[in-house]
């Protein structure tokens, strides 16, 4: 038998025993604070190599490693609060990205009746919609709508086409779609790190006119990052918060092994976006995702699944600290 360290330093090597999420439990949602969940859907984006779908697979492989204690919350999260790894969504459709989405939604709504706040990997980004679509004005939200902590390169408001490549809920169209459901608020919400040449001049029209608050790159650089933090706590203050993540907000340096790159402009570093989270730290954080992670393109040192990881702990890390502090009800 091993005792508590040994235990510790086992469960901490990548390449030993079952590789659930964070080396937690395998089981159902309910009865848990937190409920980690794979996503494998690749078909609301099709433009990439349509490798997505192994993001949950390889976060999973990597992730023992980041099963780590908060030094910078001086926090334990995993003594803090009862975190289990609820398995990835089925998707028996998974060429059919409609149905997946309405498949997602049914898994997220029993998620969301059993009382837990998930937090995810993808997957593209059009598992957002189908996640949102069973929180927003859900149990964990009390009946409100969901405000959107939204880093990205992309708006994913493009009304001006009514598909992505056949796909009509896809990785481009959930931020407009939550919006007209009423599942989400945009005049609370923020999207943060839009950059890249895009296809058209009037790409950020959508999201003004929605009236998403938007900060791009440029913006970012110029205002700097203590500007940007205070008004995502003024926007976001006292609302049901979702965060996602798109890795693609990223610089590709750190992140190399994400659909959708875009190159010509510096991204985010790794202490910008986790500065940018933390402005979030003691809000009312009811999940969160990080998506569109390409492993087959990763690094052999697999930097893209560990920052992926990173991300995650981070808010796992923050709604930890909250069911701790007894403020998430």
């Amino acid at each position: 038998m091993t005792n508590e360290y040994q235990k510790s330093m086992m469960d901490n090597l990548y390449w030993w025993g079952i590789p659930t999420l964070f080396r937690c439990p395998n089981e159902g949602p309910e009865g848990q604070d937190i409920a980690l969940v794979g996503v494998p859907h690749s078909a609301g984006n099709g433009t990439t190599e349509r490798d997505q779908h192994l993001g949950p697979r390889a976060l999973r492989n990597v992730s023992s490693v980041s099963r780590r204690v908060h030094g910078e919350f001086q926090l334990d999260p995993w003594a803090a609060a009862k975190i289990a790894d609820v398995g990835d969504v089925p998707f028996p459709r998974a060429n059919d990205n409609e149905a997946c989405i309405e498949q997602i939604t049914r898994f997220y709504t029993d998620i969301d009746a059993a009382g837990a706040r998930p937090i995810s990997v993808g997957g593209d980004h059009s598992i957002t919609g189908g996640i949102v679509q069973a929180l927003g004005c859900g149990r964990i939200t009390k009946g409100e709508p969901v405000c959107f902590l939204h880093l990205d390169a992309h708006t994913d408001v493009f009304t001006k086409v009514d598909h992505f490549l056949g796909a009509k809920k896809s990785a481009a169209h959930w931020g407009a779609y939550l919006a007209d459901q009423g599942k989400v608020d945009p005049s609370h919400s923020m999207q943060i790190g839009l950059r890249g040449h895009a296809r058209t001049l009037d790409w950020l029209q959508p999201s003004y006119d929605y009236g998403y608050n938007v900060v791009t790159m440029k913006d970012f650089r110029k205002r700097g990052i203590e500007d940007v933090v205070a008004q995502i706590k003024e926007v976001l203050s006292g609302r049901p918060v979702y965060i996602t993540f798109d890795l693609d907000c990223l610089d590709p340096t750190i992140a190399p092994a994400v659909s959708n790159l875009e190159p010509g402009e510096k991204g985010f570093d790794i202490d910008e976006a986790v500065a940018l989270l933390r402005a979030a730290r003691g809000m009312n954080i009811i999940g969160g995702d990080i998506v569109c992670m390409m492993p087959t393109k990763d690094s052999p040192n697999q930097i893209t699944a560990l920052t992926a990881s990173a991300i995650m702990f981070e808010m796992i890390s923050m709604v930890a600290e909250n069911v701790k502090a007894g403020s998430t009800q």
